[in-house]
């Protein structure tokens, strides 16, 4: 995980990025943040395991939250564009998922993750399904995140 923050912090030398993480509880966070020098390119984030801090510090609407459910591609993309204009950065990732040891009221199984991504070109969303316990759902749901900005930052 090292190797891959530190190829995420290459890539964004000169830029600014924040993050918006529920399931992963910080985890994109203290990746990025071991790195010395990563304040050169991390601004912060926000922890936003309840919709309620989804809707106050993310700005993400009650109608999508109660339609989509916060598990989805809609939330997520919400959550990116929220962490972006909060933070004053560039570029966010957000992520929100189910780690376990349930599933939600909207069918959505456990590893089921959405990681989000938003700059000033607009906003994406994408679905992964990840196997293993707890712990190793939250691990695969950072590497993801840490690949989604890279794949938008080539």
């Amino acid at each position: 995980m090292t190797n891959l923050a530190c190829n995420v912090l290459k890539a964004l030398a000169g830029k600014t990025l924040a993050t918006a993480e529920s399931c992963t509880g910080g985890g994109i966070g203290a990746a990025l943040t071991a790195i010395p020098g990563a304040s050169g390119v991390y601004v912060g984030g926000v922890i936003s395991y309840t919709n309620a801090v989804k809707r106050r510090l993310l700005g993400v609407p009650e109608e999508m939250l109660e339609q989509c459910g916060a598990v989805s591609a809609p939330v997520a993309e919400a959550m990116a564009q929220g962490a972006r204009k909060a933070l004053g950065a560039e570029i966010a990732v957000s992520v929100t998922g189910l780690a376990g040891p349930g599933g939600d009221a909207f069918g959505n199984p456990v590893g089921t993750v959405f990681v989000g991504y938003a700059d000033a070109g607009g906003s994406l969303a994408r679905e992964f399904h990840f196997p293993g316990d707890r712990e190793e759902v939250r691990a695969q749901a950072v590497e993801a995140a840490l690949r989604l900005i890279l794949a938008q930052n080539p």
